[in-house]
């Protein structure tokens, strides 16, 4: 597909999954933490996965990642109060401040644009970063801060239950992306040479993840990622 091409649909079909989740949020179909988790895993994943429309030129990461950087300027945008989306709001945040968006999202979506255009569709360093990223502490923010039990000391806002999650989901979101990848012909298999690697990083992210980051874990998991991506691969 040509790269322009593939841009308009990759950010098509990020709009579509995001204006989906803003809307069942603020009817009430959905509470906010459920659709704060299902973004944080549905975005990275649908974007990762939407490289593969991509043709091997080399604008093309580039055009890959104005999708993620219209996404904060639009964040910057609501959280600085200069445009008003109140389903966006209710949908991204936990308390319902939109300064919430100068955070998080944004911090997100950077990250994004870094492996994108750092690393591409043919690593194995910024791959396994984005999908542990978005599958385990995506399921993180799903399950793991639903467990009130096992609070962390060094960590209260973090537990054992979200820990096993980061792992689990990260592991499980990675295998799933690398056997597509595979499949397509971007690595090659099989799939079973990719496990204990990915366990590795995943325990990492895990260990982590648990530290008291508060937000900045959206940034130093996929760099953690990264960097023992280039010890076990």
């Amino acid at each position: 597909m040509n790269s322009y091409l593939a841009a308009l649909f990759t950010f098509i079909i990020l709009l579509a999954f995001l204006r989906l989740m803003y809307f069942l949020a603020q009817h009430g179909f959905i509470k906010n933490t459920l659709s704060r988790a299902l973004i944080y895993i549905g975005t990275g994943s649908i974007f990762v996965l939407c490289w593969l429309m991509y043709p091997d030129v080399q604008n093309g990461r580039w055009l890959a990642a104005l999708v993620p950087l219209a996404a904060i300027i639009y964040f910057a945008l609501i959280g600085t109060g200069i445009i008003r989306d109140e389903a966006a709001v209710k949908a991204m945040t936990l308390t319902g401040n939109r300064r919430e968006m100068l955070y998080g999202p944004i911090l997100y979506s950077i990250v994004l644009i870094a492996m994108t255009v750092i690393y591409w569709k043919d690593s194995l360093y910024g791959l396994p970063a984005l999908t542990i990223l978005c599958g385990g502490v995506g399921s993180a923010e799903l399950f793991g801060l639903r467990h009130v039990s096992s609070r962390l000391p060094w960590s209260p806002g973090k537990s054992i239950a979200r820990a096993g999650c980061v792992f689990m989901g990260g592991w499980l979101m990675s295998m799933l992306v690398l056997e597509i990848f595979i499949l397509l012909g971007f690595f090659s298999g099989p799939l079973s040479r990719f496990f204990l690697p990915i366990t590795w990083i995943a325990l990492t992210a895990a260990v982590v993840d648990v530290l008291p980051l508060r937000e900045l874990d959206t940034l130093i998991v996929p760099i953690v990622c990264v960097l023992i991506g280039y010890l076990v691969f």
